[in-house]
């Protein structure tokens, strides 16, 4: 459980890096706080933070339900492909948002196997 551990903290590690860039961005093209939209290129790295928080809700429970039902190193595995997919992600969509896909689906990809692996596990624990 180590490594999921391990996992879990370099996707938050990764979120503190995209609030971070968007605070860079936020100095660097004179957005205001409370304002979330000003410059196209702060209205991106904001959209790469909030979109990387809706993947968290998902993707951190999934890890956990596959570690504990299924395993472990795979849960571990899976979880680095999401991190992966993330910074491609956040790199794609910052240079231009058409080129965001291929990271989202890398890292959607591996939540959902994540998911539906960790909720296959429970079920025939429980049965």
């Amino acid at each position: 459980m180590e490594l999921v551990a391990i996992v879990a903290a370099l996707a938050l590690l990764e979120y503190a890096y995209f609030g971070a860039q968007v605070s860079r961005a936020r100095g660097r093209y004179g957005v205001k706080a409370p304002a979330t939209t000003g410059h196209e290129l702060f209205d991106r790295h904001y959209r790469v933070q909030q979109n990387t928080a809706e993947q968290l809700v998902m993707f951190l429970p999934a890890l956990y339900l596959f570690a504990v039902y299924v395993s472990a190193p795979i849960a571990a595995l899976l979880g680095l492909g999401f991190v992966l997919g993330r910074a491609l992600y956040g790199r794609g969509y910052v240079a231009d948002p058409e080129r965001r896909g291929p990271g989202f689906i890398v890292g959607f990809a591996a939540t959902a196997i994540l998911l539906l692996g960790g909720l296959a596990g429970a079920v025939v624990a429980a049965l």
